[in-house]
């Protein structure tokens, strides 16, 4: 626990059943469910769809989805992978022959195949409890008859006005008058709610090969986008298992390809070399270890990462132990490097929400899902009132040999993923956060405050973060790296951390953003806490 620094917000304990979400009406609804008999699946998908309307910035129907269910019964975890692939008109030369030298990062062309639907109705189908319908009721009433805006909700409105005034469909819900709509308002979107009753009553068939997938196609065709009705009937989302690794008698599962969870193991493998307990939490040590293994992760990702049935990636060597143990060797334990090459592998042939909830049997969600980057496009698809991502516009490069260039049907590296944590055969943690390449950063500043230093969950939600800029992200890839560090780390440790060469940029108390929600579920009472992260709206609930 941070001296002389009081815990923000209480934890929530409950024994039946936890909900954590980054808005109280979302965890309200998922715990209205879990009340009512619903298990974990149920209650996640109900507070994935009102986040959906109440967090419209950040995720939807025109999004992505990424999920691990953990089944109590079994003891088994089942990824689910919502990443839609580029449009089959999207291809480099496209881009190129147009002049373009990067991808277009808004707009019409911008957008991939949103597969988060998908996600919602497998998941339910696999594990859910409840008929989907009735899951979508708190979503379309929040849609229908409005819910009052957060002042957050206002100040991403007002920071993003000027690219959502570009769009007549967009400016209509999001700017209406003109105007920027204040805290307080009751924000309602008619388009969206009959959209999610169409939904609710025909299932995915309709959004992705019915009316609705119809009418988006068509609308960002004529709008000059490329994604088409076709696109998006192909479509269905994937369903395996996650990757894992081991961590002090732990393991460690996340979602696996094309998502970012491979950084967050690798760099746990890497870590694993120190005795970390042995460090000063808030010591430059520490800081300055995790900060050295994210730079040697996020370089193996840029160098041998991308959607696995387009790219043949090293997937169990960058995983493996002996790997790290070469990756660690090329630590420097006193300096911060710039230069931070990919490790050597043999040729082979050939803006986010995040959510968890934990039911009274024991079954567990880690739920992600997001529009890319806040209110992704920026376009909303006609009258159907689905603001659609940007995730091909953000996420793909242009670089002919790049792992993640642009190519029909292809899934670009996802920023999006999530994490569970079991040990000797129980389930211990659920965890995750929104935050684009920040996430493999903060959930292993997690992790390692949760394994290592045993630390409750409420406090590891509020510990001071850093975050190693750049991460991946196309746009964002100057040298030399910046170290955004919040102040409620001590003057000393930045100090120390400054001469041993890093940049540092200062952030405000709780300046580093994020909204990390975890559960702790001990093994031996079944005692549930959940944890939410006060750097946002969001909220834990139990009963």
């Amino acid at each position: 626990m941070l001296e002389q620094e009081p815990l923000h917000r209480p934890p929530v304990l409950a024994r039946n059943g936890v909900v954590a979400t980054a808005h109280p009406l979302a965890t309200a609804a998922g715990l209205e469910v879990l009340q009512a008999g619903g298990n974990a699946m149920d209650a996640a998908i109900a507070a994935a769809l009102v986040t959906g309307v109440v967090l419209p910035a950040m995720c939807g129907l025109g999004g992505d989805a990424f999920a691990l269910y953990y089944h109590a019964a079994t003891g088994r975890i089942t990824a689910f992978y919502g990443s839609g692939g580029a449009p089959a008109r999207a291809t480099r030369e496209y881009f190129v022959s147009r002049g373009y030298q990067k991808m277009p990062y808004y707009g019409p062309l911008s957008i991939s195949v949103p597969g988060a639907v998908s996600v919602y109705f497998t998941a339910l189908e696999r594990f859910g409890s409840w008929r989907p319908s009735a899951l979508f009721e708190r979503a379309i009433q929040y849609a229908e008859e409005g819910f009052p805006l957060t002042p957050d909700g206002s100040a991403t409105i007002a920071a993003h006005a000027a690219e959502l005034a570009k769009y007549p469909t967009s400016r209509a819900i999001f700017l209406p008058d003109g105007d920027v709509p204040p805290p307080g308002t009751i924000f309602r979107q008619p388009d969206l709610a009959r959209t999610l009753r169409a939904v609710a009553q025909h299932g995915p068939e309709v959004f992705y090969r019915g009316d609705i997938g119809q009418e988006i196609g068509q609308f960002i065709e004529q709008n000059g986008g490329l994604l088409t009705a076709s696109d998006l009937a192909g479509y269905a989302c994937d369903v395996g298992e996650p990757i894992q690794t081991t961590y002090r008698g732990y393991t460690v599962f996340e979602t696996g390809l094309p998502t970012q969870g491979v950084i967050v193991l690798e760099a746990l493998n890497i870590i694993e070399q120190v005795d970390l307990a042995a460090l000063d939490p808030l010591g430059p040590d520490l800081v300055h270890l995790l900060v050295e293994a994210k730079k040697l992760a996020f370089a193996d990702r840029l160098a041998y990462c991308g959607d696995p049935r387009f790219v043949d990636v090293p997937l169990a060597t960058l995983l493996d132990k002996e790997y790290a143990r070469q990756r660690f060797a090329q630590l420097d334990r006193q300096r911060a490097q710039d230069d931070v090459p990919p490790g050597a592998i043999n040729p082979r042939p050939g803006e986010t929400t995040y959510l968890c909830v934990v039911d009274r049997w024991g079954n567990a969600v880690s739920f992600i899902h997001s529009l890319s980057a806040p209110f992704g496009s920026h376009v909303v698809a006609g009258r159907t009132g689905v603001l659609l991502n940007n995730r091909a516009g953000r996420g793909f490069t242009l670089e002919a040999e790049h792992p993640n260039v642009i190519a029909p049907g292809k899934r670009t590296m996802h920023t999006l993923n999530c994490w569970m944590v079991m040990r000797d055969g129980a389930l211990r943690w659920v965890g995750g956060t929104p935050g684009g390449d920040q996430q493999p950063q903060w959930n292993l500043q997690a992790l390692v405050q949760l394994i290592d230093y045993q630390r409750p969950v409420q406090d590891v939600v509020e510990w001071p973060r850093w975050q190693s800029f750049p991460g991946t992200d196309p746009i964002n890839l100057p040298n030399p790296f910046a170290l955004r560090i919040e102040t409620r780390y001590p003057e000393a440790t930045r100090q120390a951390l400054a001469e041993r060469g890093h940049r540092l940029e200062l952030l405000g108390p709780w300046g580093s953003g994020g909204a990390m929600q975890v559960i702790a579920r001990d093994p031996v009472t079944g005692v549930l806490t959940a944890a939410s992260d006060p750097r946002a709206e969001g909220l834990a609930l139990g009963f």
